[in-house]
């Protein structure tokens, strides 16, 4: 029998052996194994068999022993290594139930596109961000206010970015002579700005990592569609180094797509490069992310699409232009 199952944002699937066939595995984006004390689950089984099913106890006692005990050992109990969530005392954990309650409703206030890409992050937003993102796009705003209120998105796009970084744990003194146990981010990274959008996002990233070494590309976007590499100059040893690529703006995708096959030529690992942005536009995440699931984008808002010049809308126009001033008004 085939059973159909429509498009949902959450689709529950339960059973003892959903673990056991890896096709089914690789569907799921959260595997979770309810774990029961054994002696929990016998007296659960006796009290149904013998209330429901009118079954004397040494019977449901006899096939326990001979049967479901040693078909659990063998076949539910191993594929327990493959969840990535383990609830012991089964649906009396509230607290775990919480957790993942919280963290679905988590996902479903996501923006589509990252239900797609588990490796696009959108900041969540806030009036604050939600206000700047209005300035800024506002034709009005002078380039003094379209500067201030960049930077200060630019700054959290960084800081979110960075917060993707490995690190490791590590405990310091305090003043007060107390342990505190904290984490050491990875300290071998290296940003890279297209250029000239991306030269806008180097003070935030300065201010946040101190003498960071910074690379630039430059690409031609008119008339070969943003595949054509001009300039580059990276640190010779980026190859060892988690790369932030530095690009206010994605579009199409095609100058992003040809700027991170120049890092990955040059011996940076896919995993290892996070691309910044402030806006994406959908078409670009889907060119971006298909082509390179390993890599991060983390951007702060995602807009509707291109229009038929292929320019971001609503957009903010052409932001190099409005950040250093060289707009024509």
């Amino acid at each position: 029998m085939i059973w159909q199952v429509n498009p949902s944002d959450v689709i529950l699937l339960e059973g003892i052996l959903l673990f056991h066939d890896p096709r089914v595995r690789g569907l799921m984006n959260m595997k979770i194994f309810v774990d029961t004390d054994a002696d929990v689950r016998l007296a659960r089984r006796i009290k149904r068999d013998t209330s429901q099913n009118d079954r004397d106890i040494g019977t449901v006692l006899d096939q326990y022993s001979k049967f479901v005990k040693p078909a659990f050992d063998d076949f539910i109990l191993p594929t327990k290594k493959y969840a990535d969530i383990i609830i012991p005392r089964g649906g009396d954990n509230h607290v775990a139930i919480d957790l993942i309650v919280q963290h679905i409703c988590t996902k479903l206030g996501q923006h589509d596109l990252c239900k797609i890409y588990p490796n696009l992050y959108v900041i969540q937003s806030t009036f604050q961000i939600r206000g700047m993102h209005t300035l800024i796009r506002d034709s009005q705003t002078t380039k003094h206010d379209f500067v201030f209120y960049s930077d200060r998105l630019i700054r959290l796009v960084v800081e979110h970015g960075l917060g993707h970084l490995p690190f490791s744990e590590m405990q310091v003194i305090t003043p007060t002579g107390s342990v505190y146990s904290g984490v050491d981010f990875c300290k071998r990274l290296c940003g890279v700005s297209v250029i000239r959008s991306g030269e806008s996002m180097e003070n935030a990233l300065r201010a946040c990592c101190k003498g960071i070494k910074i690379g630039k590309i430059l690409i031609h976007r008119e008339g070969d569609n943003g595949q054509q590499l001009v300039y580059e100059k990276l640190p010779n040893d980026i190859s060892e180094r988690h790369v932030l690529l530095l690009d206010p703006i994605l579009g199409t995708g095609n100058s992003a797509v040809q700027a991170i096959k120049l890092l990955i030529s040059k011996g940076v690992p896919e995993g290892n490069i996070i691309f910044l942005n402030l806006i994406s536009a959908p078409q670009g995440v889907h060119v971006v992310c298909k082509k390179f699931p390993r890599l991060k984008i983390v951007t702060s808002e995602i807009e509707h699409g291109l229009n038929e010049e292929f320019r971001v809308i609503p957009g903010m126009g052409e932001f190099g232009d409005r950040y250093f001033g060289t707009d024509d008004d």
